[in-house]
């Protein structure tokens, strides 16, 4: 248990800290705040889940793995988005809808397909998924034409804050080490499939970086970071950390049935943010909607 909650408050801090330093330096070069949050923010606390997802494919835990991207991904809308309404009001752009929500319907039904295929999602259709991800970050360089924020003045050199994000990043390695052998030893000391220990443990745990990151932008007003985290967070799970990850080795699905079943709840959850954007005059989402997403994912878990 100690094990386990070292590893979880060294993802923690590591993702806060790597977070912090990558908005920090992509600020001093005055980058958009919506591609800052489509891209670094949603890169970084991402972390977790990448190095955890790599760490369990190669000690055989494929199910930690495939649960973690999918327990993650229903975490960001039903926990993340759902606290973020609870405590503020947000409007969606017809943009975030025509590009970002339908990239992640997208990329979620390819990973779906590949992953049912063959009950596998192997090398070839990791790189394939991660040359996506290349693809939609210089789509979002290129074509963000959303001002760009006042330049701020960052008392750190460059050379600090990559030192930091080095140092960072070595939280998170080992972190995630920590967390995934304690995950594996508790799965086997209770009894209970590595599949529940991804979904809940895990998922959670790592969506930790997402919930704080969204809050403070929340509570800052930087709404369109926190808007742009949730979705880009769960399209790099599904292209980087499931992309890469495959890369390394094979992702097995051991059971179609439980698969179907959670990633069905993945895509109901991403529906729920399209209905709620079509149904409101206003396209402005609020404490109801936040309620209902709260309500959906406390019942499925």
């Amino acid at each position: 248990f100690l094990f386990l909650l070292l590893g979880l408050l060294m993802l923690i801090f590591g993702s806060n800290y790597l977070l912090k330093s990558s908005v920090d330096l992509s600020l001093k070069y005055n980058i958009s705040k919506v591609v800052v949050g489509l891209t670094v923010v949603s890169i970084a606390t991402s972390a977790p889940e990448l190095l955890i997802s790599i760490s369990s494919v190669l000690k055989d835990s494929s199910d930690i793995a495939i649960s973690n991207v999918i327990g993650s991904n229903i975490a960001n809308f039903g926990l993340v988005l759902g606290l973020a309404l609870f405590f503020s009001q947000i409007k969606i752009s017809k943009n975030i809808i025509n590009q970002d929500w339908n990239f992640l319907m997208i990329v979620s039904v390819i990973f779906t397909f590949f992953a049912l295929s063959n009950q596998e999602v192997n090398r070839v259709e990791g790189g394939i998924l991660f040359a996506l991800l290349i693809c939609s970050l210089i789509y979002v360089f290129k074509t963000s034409n959303d001002k760009k924020s006042e330049k701020e003045l960052i008392d750190k050199s460059n050379f600090k804050l990559i030192l930091i994000i080095i140092f960072s990043s070595l939280m998170l390695y080992y972190g995630s080490e920590f967390f995934v052998e304690s995950s594996i030893y508790f799965a086997d000391y209770f009894g209970v499939s590595e599949r529940i220990i991804g979904l809940t443990i895990v998922a959670i745990g790592t969506s930790l970086p997402e919930v704080v990151t969204t809050l403070v932008a929340v509570f800052k007003k930087e709404l369109d970071i926190s808007i742009g985290n949730i979705i880009g967070s769960n399209i790099f799970n599904i292209l980087a950390v499931v992309g890469l990850t495959s890369i390394i080795k094979p992702l097995e699905i051991t059971s179609k049935t439980n698969f179907q079943f959670d990633i069905s709840v993945m895509f109901v959850f991403i529906l729920l943010l399209f209905l709620f954007y079509s149904l409101s005059k206003t396209k402005i989402l609020g404490r109801v909607n936040g309620v209902i997403l709260l309500l959906s994912f406390i019942v499925y878990y």
